[in-house]
């Protein structure tokens, strides 16, 4: 006897030529002052959303938000430390509504296990791994009270190929950044039935201010040429897979890490 046919899901709209615009949808980027996070604030507002930025230097984030004003964005500024849960409350409300939260407030600080003192893990997981879980509950309870979206909620936490695969000299980091990857996907399947996805983009090595010092080093280099690609990436690479997480093109992708490192978390061993 033939198996019956399984019932297909209400077919969705059509894909866009238009479907990464961000027009219509608010994002709050943590961790915006600088780096990865100033740099995704102004992909996102050129693709024209309404930009929330928040970090602790509000100075950087002032000037930041008067570049983004100037090319007619709308932007606000929080100031927000992300170890301090009042803190996080306070920016997230005033910041709501929002449609995306990129969770990008991080610390990478070096040492070995063997030789890095206690303190370089309790500050580097009060930051990258509470201080990203503070943000994200609050963000989804902000969700939740906001009511369902037609596009639906984005989270775009900010991992690292250091999370999917060891590194050297950076224990704390990697062990950070490994939690953030199984927190995307463990907040995923919570929060899929209140229309909240939770991805995250899990970067290769792209020169910042925070670690442009070593990629120009020996050691850099040496690791530059282990690279499938060999090159490091470049900032705007990360410009179609944020847009794909945040914008609403991705509706039936939820609990992704996406590793966007020129193939150096795939390369042979």
């Amino acid at each position: 006897m033939a198996r019956p046919s399984a019932r297909l899901p209400p077919q969705g709209p059509a894909v866009r030529t238009d479907a990464f615009s961000l027009a219509g949808r608010k994002v709050l980027v943590t961790g915006a002052s600088s780096g990865l996070g100033a740099h995704f604030a102004r992909v996102a507002a050129e693709a024209g959303a309404a930009v929330a930025l928040a970090a602790r230097r509000t100075d950087r984030l002032e000037a930041l938000a008067a570049s983004l004003s100037a090319q007619k964005a709308s932007v606000s500024v929080h100031a927000l430390d992300v170890t301090d849960e009042g803190s996080v409350a306070s920016a997230v409300a005033a910041a709501a509504p929002f449609d995306v939260l990129v969770n990008n407030a991080g610390i990478a600080q070096a040492g070995s296990a063997l030789t890095a003192p206690t303190s370089v893990l309790d500050e580097t997981l009060a930051v990258n791994l509470r201080g990203a879980w503070l943000v994200a509950v609050h963000a989804a309870r902000a969700f939740r009270a906001a009511g369902p979206s037609e596009r639906g909620h984005d989270i775009v936490n900010v991992a690292s190929i250091l999370g999917l695969r060891p590194g050297s000299g950076v224990s704390a980091y990697a062990i950070s950044k490994a939690s953030v990857v199984h927190m995307t996907r463990q907040l995923a399947v919570e929060w899929a039935r209140h229309g909240v996805r939770v991805n995250a983009l899990a970067p290769g090595y792209v020169p910042t201010d925070l670690n442009a010092d070593y990629l120009a080093s020996e050691a850099g280099r040496s690791m530059e040429e282990r690279i499938p690609m060999r090159r490091f990436g470049r900032l705007e690479d990360l410009d179609a897979p944020f847009l794909l997480l945040a914008s609403g093109a991705s509706p039936y992708m939820t609990g992704v890490v996406l590793p966007v490192d020129g193939g150096h978390s795939v390369n042979p061993l």
